[in-house]
């Protein structure tokens, strides 16, 4: 596990950059809220809402991002003041939250805005939880995240501004297009109302003042995920991640007892972990937030031993209601998913190997790095959606091999990209009459895996061409990319995920 985080591919070092920028976004937003408001709560809420504006918003755009930054206060400050209006409410403050939990979630199919923005409200009203914010603190609070917002806007778009031109939470969340009960995102906020009503349920009888991690855990549980294998998966990983990170919280978060400086290198430490495990361990991302979060509280004088087992807990009921809910109120299948995912990175391989292709051919504008590093996150939903074939848990073993297959073919293209896109990348490397010839037949056999039987045709790869110098080691990779696509049609006859 802590080599595929590690030894992960990084394309284009996103994901460094990425959490780099977070780390120094997070810190700025901290520095300027605890300055402006001299409170603690408030610079906690700031840090807060610079981690979300970094971490969710994912538009397609440079543009698109700033435009959902901006709008992040529209969706949370009406819910940070109503959750601190209603905190002498409990009963009504229960119905609201699992109110704008189902909300949060429904906002989810307006694709990447609607999910930062369903995340930002959602997070607000736990954050008001977690700090017992109460009316007369709202001034501050409020300050202190717009002044966060301001700070992490200015990282993200001034001091360290690059264009993805891909949207990760678009890329997570490909699903089955649809009408009503049978669009995925309905579907997934009913399962969000009535797992989050049972973790708020439940966890209230577990404590009373810690109840909002159960309803926390059941919100960034469906986060990504489309099915109920998913879900099952990604629940069970999110308790593994609060186990492990309990374990390592009382060996450091519980001796520094909320010291200063440590305590905010730690916190430094676990952001950056937060943003560079995301796309490739959801276990080693849940260690990261529970370190953070014993941290937090020791700053606010509240951590000792119980308190983290408690949170493994909530955390578990959490799990429980989300399972639950996914098993038996509008159940999703994976193969649906699995095959919309798998058809998206087919086509973003053929997109690979055609920018390359349009590079070596002398063009400027053509660039394959992009489609790279869109098809690192396209396989990660792969195999997010493949987990629950090749858990060890699992029964179905023809079905098992299958997606171990599909995924390890997948890989392989992968690699030959790579590979084509570092030739590409030399301003030396010399034209190939062949290198058309073979993209097109990279593309024949993409079409071939992607078209219905019965639409097929015959669909022919070009014959050879000439054979010019030059070029050799982009042909190699566009033949082994072309060899694993043939490859893959073997596994994808039978249903690679039907669970």
């Amino acid at each position: 596990m802590l080599k595929r985080v590690f030894v992960a591919p990084d394309p284009g070092r996103l994901r460094l950059r990425s959490a780099v920028r977070g780390v120094l976004g997070v810190a700025l937003a901290v520095m300027v809220s605890d300055l402006a408001t001299r409170s603690l709560p408030a610079a906690i809420a700031g840090g807060l809402a610079a981690l979300l504006a970094l971490f969710t918003v994912a538009d397609a755009s440079v543009r698109g991002q700033a435009v959902t930054t901006a709008l992040l206060p529209v969706a949370g400050f009406p819910v940070l003041a109503l959750a601190a209006a209603l905190h002498d409410f409990p009963w009504v403050r229960d119905v609201a939250f699992v109110a704008v939990l189902g909300a949060g979630m429904y906002a989810r199919r307006w694709g990447p805005r609607g999910h930062s923005l369903g995340t930002f409200a959602f997070m607000m009203f736990f954050a008001a939880q977690f700090l017992h914010a109460v009316p007369g603190q709202l001034p501050e609070l409020c300050a202190a995240v717009a002044l966060a917002l301001v700070a992490s806007f200015a990282v993200r778009f001034g001091l360290w501004c690059y264009e993805r031109r891909f949207s990760p939470a678009a890329v997570a969340m490909v699903a089955p297009a649809g009408a009503g009960f049978s669009r995925v995102t309905t579907r997934q906020a009913v399962q969000g109302v009535v797992g989050g009503a049972f973790a708020l349920l439940v966890g209230q009888l577990v404590s009373h003042e810690r109840w909002y991690w159960a309803v926390g855990a059941v919100w960034w549980i469906f986060v990504n995920t489309t099915s109920r294998g998913e879900t099952l998966v990604r629940g069970f990983r999110r308790v593994l991640g609060t186990v492990i990170g309990i374990a390592v919280g009382l060996v450091i978060a519980v001796p520094l007892d909320g010291a200063g400086a440590p305590t905010a290198v730690i916190v430094a430490f676990c952001v950056f972990g937060i943003f560079y495990t995301a796309a490739v361990s959801y276990t080693w991302m849940m260690l990261a937030v529970t370190v953070m979060a014993g941290l937090l509280y020791g700053l606010l004088g509240v951590l000792n031993p119980g308190l983290l087992a408690l949170r493994v807990l909530e955390t578990g009921v959490g799990a429980l209601g989300a399972a639950l809910a996914v098993l038996l109120v509008l159940p999703v299948t994976t193969h649906a998913t699995t095959d919309a995912c798998i058809r998206r990175a087919l086509h973003c391989v053929h997109a690979c190997a055609s920018e390359a292709a349009a590079r070596l051919a002398g063009s400027p504008d053509a660039d394959p790095a992009w489609y790279v590093a869109e098809l690192e996150l396209l396989l990660g939903r792969v195999r997010l959606s493949v987990a629950p074939l090749v858990h060890p848990f699992t029964p179905l073993r023809a079905r098992k091999g299958r997606a171990r297959q599909v995924i390890g073919l997948l890989d392989r293209c992968a690699q030959e990209v790579r590979g084509l896109a570092s030739v590409a990348a030399d301003p030396d490397a010399s034209h190939d009459a062949r290198l058309a010839v073979a993209c097109r037949r990279v593309e024949a056999a993409v079409k071939a895996l992607t078209t219905p039987e019965t639409e097929r045709g015959d669909i022919e790869a070009p014959g050879a061409a000439p054979h010019p110098s030059g070029g050799e080691v982009a042909l190699a990779h566009l033949r082994g990319l072309e060899e694993a696509l043939k490859a893959l049609a073997v596994p994808l006859r039978g249903p690679v995920a039907p669970a």
